[in-house]
């Protein structure tokens, strides 16, 4: 059978075979990870072995996020808003216990914390879309300020707020895009909103570990040694160009044909990229390697640094489906 006629199965069969190729790729790569770390020499300098450590850890955000996909369709739209809606809530606890607060900051953590996610993913079940995209940016950026202040404590009332905010960003408004992608719809595509989450996470895990590999065997000219000695131009090309390749060949499953998905890929997979470094950047700020490095203290569990490029790549990928590509 050709490969357009993938597009006149149902939507079982093409789930069913998006599970199979998914999951096989999955235990491929595993395999591939295993053999790689067995010959790897045991007197290995801590350079290799942190690039290891890297690719194994990336391998383990793909397993998860495979699993999460699976439970997002087996759930079904509500099922899987409220379950992004739990990851926003732990990610930002992640975020703010590393990132130091006072006093006067408890009424807009409160109300980042159990009014605004809700009203997000509310948004996001409703299928508001333009006021959902409206909420955080405009509406919430206002209100964080003006709660803060109302608590009388002006020291560093910049920076503060501005950590909250960013933080409300990144974990809460970019993450809830995946979910929103859920809910689309588009003329004979009808009920395959999760084939969007699916394209969404194949092509930036893509690009996030062909930009690592490529940056453990290339010749590195970093761009920011400071924040990341391995983040070069040609890493992250190479990384773009296989998010592009991904992409295209899952042309199939999106309601774009192959020029277009190619595009989407290469923007999405560059944006992951891109939110992975700035992650990076901030953890830089923070003193830690990972999010989730302090457990002992913050509770953190590196959930995080796993859905850090999707926090970047979602409403990129989200908008050009929306407006852009469709």
């Amino acid at each position: 059978m050709r490969l357009v006629d993938l597009r006149d199965w149902s939507v079982t069969q093409q789930v069913a075979l998006l599970f199979v190729v998914l999951f096989g790729a999955l235990l491929l790569a595993s395999a591939a990870a295993i053999v790689w770390s067995l010959r790897e020499p045991e007197d290995a300098d801590a350079d290799g072995a942190w690039h290891r450590e890297r690719v194994e850890r990336d391998l383990r955000a793909l397993w998860i996020a495979a699993v999460v996909f699976w439970l997002a369709w087996m759930s079904g739209p509500l099922g899987a808003t409220l379950g992004f809606a739990v990851f926003s809530f732990l990610a930002l606890r992640e975020y703010i216990s590393l990132a130091p607060t006072r006093r006067g900051d408890h009424r807009s953590l409160i109300l980042a914390f159990f009014f605004v996610i809700p009203l997000q993913y509310l948004l996001v079940g409703t299928r508001r879309f333009d006021l959902f995209s409206v909420f955080i940016p405009v509406y919430v950026f206002l209100a964080i300020p003006v709660v803060s202040a109302l608590a009388g404590d002006p020291e560093r009332f910049l920076e503060r707020n501005a950590k909250i905010q960013w933080g409300i960003m990144v974990c809460v408004f970019g993450l809830s895009h995946a979910p929103a992608l859920l809910l689309l719809d588009f003329k004979g595509y009808e009920g395959r909103g999760a084939f969007l989450v699916f394209y969404l996470v194949m092509v930036t895990a893509a690009a996030q570990l062909v930009q690592e590999l490529a940056s453990r065997w290339l010749r590195r000219r970093p761009l920011a040694r400071q924040i990341d000695r391995d983040f070069s131009a040609r890493a992250f090309g190479l990384g773009v160009a296989a998010a592009a390749l991904v992409g295209t060949g899952l042309f199939w499953i999106t309601p774009v044909d192959p020029l277009r998905a190619l595009v989407m890929g290469a923007v999405t997979g560059g944006c992951g990229t891109l939110g992975e470094f700035v992650m990076r950047a901030l953890k830089k700020d923070a003193g830690v390697r990972y999010w989730g490095n302090r457990s002992s203290i913050t509770g953190g569990v590196g959930l995080l640094d796993r859905v850090a490029p999707l926090c970047f790549a979602a409403p990129v990928f989200f908008h050009s489906v929306r407006w852009y590509f469709v």
